[in-house]
């Protein structure tokens, strides 16, 4: 881990001042005082003890007892449980208020700056299968419907392998769609859908304009977090691990 230079400069200035005489007062300080300490009175210059010099603040702001990087994974922890109890109450988003959303989006953004992976089209832990667990998309959440017609849960696959990707809805409809991805930078796919299947069984071929792209902005071994190119917001948990979209 690099020092400061701050550290650096005042390391040096310790040093040499151990060597070096006691500084002389000013002559403002010249007169003598009693000077307070816990448990003892000290005769000597009066002078300011409790007062701390802007050498001795700057030491203090730039150094740190903890490497950089263990803060780091210890604010993601923490903004990783403080997103799923933002969430937890939202019923996947069909729940969420305007200001439910933006507390979220801002727990989110800044969970996605502390991403342990950067290139994650490249990661083994984005292969599998991941359920929603919040998402923004009015089309998913079907929240024009009434709740006993709307999918109980939704999920993602994706292998990077072959650059597959399927979506799946659960009871009461079981519908699947299945897509080709198209990197377009280590985090960023174009997704190109190209069969739905009707209650998981009837297949119907995708029109050529059910194109759109995906970014994933983070992701470890358990959660996710992409971001669609019409600004929605989804969050993902790992459900199977070992699940592969069919080529």
């Amino acid at each position: 881990m690099a020092l400061s230079p701050n550290f650096h400069s005042i390391f040096a200035t310790s040093q040499s001042s151990s060597k070096s005489a006691s500084p002389k007062l000013p002559a403002s300080h010249s007169s003598l005082t009693n000077l307070h300490f816990p448990n003892k009175t000290v005769r000597g210059n009066s002078y300011n003890l409790s007062r701390t010099s802007a050498s001795d603040e700057k030491w203090r702001a730039n150094v740190s007892f903890f490497p950089a990087f263990l803060n780091k994974g210890k604010d993601a922890k923490a903004l990783k449980e403080e997103l799923l109890e933002a969430i937890a109450p939202l019923d996947r988003g069909a729940d969420a208020t305007l200001e439910d959303q933006q507390r979220v989006d801002q727990i989110a953004r800044k969970l996605e700056a502390v991403s342990p992976t950067k290139e994650p089209l490249k990661s083994d832990l984005l292969n599998g299968k991941w359920v929603l667990i919040y998402t923004t998309s009015k089309s998913i959440l079907q929240t024009q419907r009434p709740k006993f017609l709307r999918s109980t849960a939704n999920y993602q696959a994706i292998n990077t392998d072959t650059l597959r990707a399927q979506n799946m809805d659960s009871w009461p409809f079981f519908n699947q769609v299945t897509a080709d991805l198209t990197p377009l930078n280590a985090r960023k796919v174009a997704v190109k859908f190209d069969s739905f299947k009707i209650g998981g069984l009837i297949p119907i071929r995708a029109p050529g304009r059910a194109r759109g792209e995906l970014e994933i902005t983070y992701l470890d071994e358990e959660l996710r977090i992409s971001r669609g190119d019409k600004g929605n917001l989804f969050i993902l948990k790992m459900a199977d691990p070992s699940y592969r979209v069919p080529v």
